[in-house]
C-alpha cells in the first residue's frame, strides 16, 4: 500500500521504521470489535480482486458487479476500485459480522491487513531500485487495541499479517501508478487505454482470454516458458500484464514484449 491507499489517521503520525515498535492487539473480546469495518473507504488492489473472488468462487465480473465501486484516482487520472458498503445505518463492510468478525478474514484486503498501521513513500524507485518507505500508526478515537499488552515490530506485524507477499505482487501496479503521477498532467492517458489497465489489473478472466484467444501472443516474442508460467498461475499472470502495461504505456525496456517482425 501507499500514501494514496491508507486509512487516515486523527492524530499526526510519527515516522517508523520496520524496527520500530507499539503495542496493539484486535480480538472479540475488545469493545470496539468490528468497529473499524463501518463507514471504511478500502481501494483495493489487484491482487487483493483476484484473492477474494476466488475465495468466494466468483468471475472477476461478478465479484466487481457484487462488492466494488469504480473510481478514478484523481492525482494519476487511472482507474481503480473500492470495496462496496452495505445500505445500512452503519455502511458496513459486506464481509463482517458483529459477532464473529470477518468471514473471509484469510482473504481479507490489503488494507485491512495493515491496520492500525499506514504505509507512506518518499520517493519511488521502481523494480529495479529501492523505496524509500515509512510506516505510522493509524490512531482513531474508537479504537481500543493499542491498550492491549501485545508488543509488535513493525515487520513483526507485516509477517504476522501476510502483508509482504501482497506488497510483492502488487509492486508492479504500485510503479505504474507512481510513473502515471510522475507525467505532466497534460499527458493524460485515452479512455481505451483506461479501459485496458482496468482490465489488466482488476478483471483476470477477461485479460486471460485477452492473451491466449486473441492475436496478442502472435504479436510479441514470448518464450514459450513465460507462456506456459502465465497460464497455469493466475498471479503470474497478473504480474505479466502489470510488465506489459509498463512497456505499452510508458515504453520501459521489457526483453519479454518485443514485437515480432
Amino acid at each position: 500500500m501507499n500514501e494514496d491507499i491508507k486509512k487516515t489517521s486523527e492524530i499526526p503520525p510519527e515516522q517508523m521504521s520496520l524496527k520500530s515498535r507499539f503495542k496493539f492487539k484486535c480480538h472479540k473480546g475488545v469493545k470496539c470489535f468490528t468497529d473499524c469495518c463501518r463507514g471504511i473507504d478500502i481501494m483495493l488492489t489487484p491482487y487483493d480482486v483476484l484473492t477474494m473472488r476466488k475465495k468466494l468462487d466468483l468471475t472477476s465480473e461478478e465479484f466487481l458487479a457484487a462488492f466494488t465501486q469504480p473510481q478514478i484516482l484523481e492525482k494519476a487520472d487511472m482507474p481503480v476500485v473500492t470495496l462496496k458498503l452495505l445500505d445500512d445505518d452503519r455502511s458496513s463492510c459486506p464481509f463482517v459480522e458483529d459477532k464473529e468478525g470477518c468471514v473471509i478474514y484469510e482473504d481479507r484486503p490489503t488494507t485491512c491487513r495493515y491496520y492500525p498501521l499506514g504505509v507512506g513513500s518518499l520517493s519511488y524507485a521502481g523494480e529495479h531500485g529501492k523505496k524509500d518507505e515509512f510506516f505510522f500508526t493509524v490512531k482513531e478515537a474508537h479504537c481500543l487495541g493499542f491498550e492491549e499488552d501485545h508488543e509488535w515490530t513493525v515487520a513483526e506485524w507485516r509477517e504476522d499479517q501476510g502483508v509482504n507477499l501482497r506488497d510483492e505482487v502488487n509492486d508492479g501496479w504500485l510503479d505504474l501508478m507512481v510513473r502515471k503521477k510522475s507525467l505532466p498532467a497534460s499527458m493524460r492517458l485515452s479512455e481505451e487505454s483506461k479501459k485496458i489497465f482496468f482490465m489488466v489489473c482488476y478483471n483476470i478472466d477477461k485479460f486471460k482470454e485477452f492473451v491466449f484467444k486473441s492475436s496478442f501472443l502472435t504479436r510479441y516474442e514470448i518464450p514459450a516458458q513465460k507462456i506456459e508460467e502465465i497460464k497455469a498461475d493466475e498471479v503470474k499472470l497478473l504480474q505479466f500484464g502489470f510488465e506489459w502495461l509498463n512497456a505499452t504505456f510508458f515504453q520501459t525496456a521489457k526483453e519479454g514484449f518485443k514485437i515480432k517482425k
